[in-house]
C-alpha cells in the first residue's frame, strides 16, 4: 500500500511538473510568433505592435527575478503608442498625430486605420490601398479628376481644400478607454466589437499632409526579446529531457 501511495504521489507531482513546462513552452511559442510578426511589419505604414502580457515578464526575467512556468500570461494586446513620421512629399499621404483613426467604409461596417496612404478612384473619391472609400464627415470626399493634386491642401483638423474650394473633412474617430478592445482584421485595419460601444470624434488629433506614420515597432527591442524567448525555450526543453532521464531513478526512490 505504501508503494502504491508513493507511486501515485510521484505521478501527481510529475504530471504537475509536465503541465507547467507544457504551459511555459506554449506561452514561449506564442510570444515568439508575436515577436516575429512585429519584426515582419517594421516597415508597414501605421502598424501597431502586438504584445503579450508575457512580454513584460521578460524584463524581470532578464533582471534575474524568478518566474515559474505556471505564472506565464500570454494575453494579447496592441500597443497604440505613436509611431514616428516619415516625410514622403506625396499630396495624398496623411499621418495622424495623437489618438484617433481614419475610417474606412466596407460592406461589413466601418474599419479603422492609422495608415493614411490614400488614392482616388475613377469617380474621384478618396480610397485606401484596397480601393475602399475613406469616410469624410459628410460621406465620401470627392476630388474632381481635372484638378491638380499637387495643389491639394489639408488643415490640422483634416479639412481638405483645392483651388480655393473646401472638398470635405476626414472623419477621424477615437475610442478612448475602449481603444484596447479593437480587433485586428487584416490590411492594417481594426474593427470594434459592438458590445464595446461606438466611436467618438477624436480630439486634438492633428493631420499632417505629405507624411505617413511609421510602424511603432522597435527592432532592437524585439530582437532582444526573441533571444530571451529562445533561451527560455531551450531551458524548458532541457527540463523535459532531464525529467525523462531521471524518472527511472526517482520512481525507484519513491518506491523505497
Amino acid at each position: 500500500m505504501s508503494r502504491r501511495r508513493n507511486r501515485h504521489s510521484f505521478r501527481k507531482v510529475k504530471m504537475a511538473g509536465i503541465e507547467q513546462i507544457s504551459s511555459s513552452v506554449d506561452a514561449l511559442m506564442k510570444e515568439f510568433d508575436t515577436l516575429t510578426h512585429n519584426v515582419a511589419n517594421v516597415s508597414t505604414t501605421g502598424y501597431k505592435r502586438r504584445c503579450n502580457a508575457f512580454s513584460q515578464s521578460l524584463k524581470s526575467l532578464s533582471a534575474g527575478q524568478a518566474n515559474s512556468p505556471g505564472q506565464i500570461n500570454v494575453e494579447s494586446a496592441l500597443d497604440f503608442s505613436q509611431g514616428g513620421f516619415v516625410q514622403t512629399g506625396r499630396p495624398m499621404d496623411f499621418a495622424l498625430y495623437g489618438n484617433g483613426f481614419f475610417v474606412v467604409e466596407t460592406a461589413q461596417g466601418p474599419l479603422y486605420t492609422r495608415n493614411g496612404t490614400f488614392f482616388t478612384n475613377q469617380n474621384g473619391q478618396i480610397v485606401d490601398e484596397q480601393g475602399r472609400i475613406v469616410a469624410g464627415q459628410s460621406g465620401a470626399i470627392t476630388i474632381p479628376n481635372n484638378l491638380d493634386l499637387s495643389q491639394l491642401s489639408v488643415s490640422a483638423n483634416g479639412t481638405l481644400g483645392l483651388a480655393g474650394s473646401v472638398l470635405g473633412q476626414f472623419k477621424i474617430v477615437d475610442f478612448r478607454d475602449n481603444q484596447g478592445k479593437l480587433v485586428p482584421v487584416g490590411t492594417n485595419c481594426y474593427q470594434m466589437p459592438e458590445e464595446f460601444g461606438t466611436a467618438v470624434p477624436a480630439e486634438k488629433t492633428v493631420v499632417k499632409q505629405g507624411y505617413v506614420e511609421a510602424s511603432n515597432v522597435k527592432v532592437i527591442e524585439e530582437l532582444v526579446d526573441m533571444i530571451m524567448v529562445t533561451r527560455l525555450y531551450e531551458a524548458n526543453m532541457k527540463l523535459v529531457s532531464a525529467q525523462k532521464d531521471n524518472s527511472g531513478s526517482i520512481i525507484s526512490a519513491a518506491m523505497g
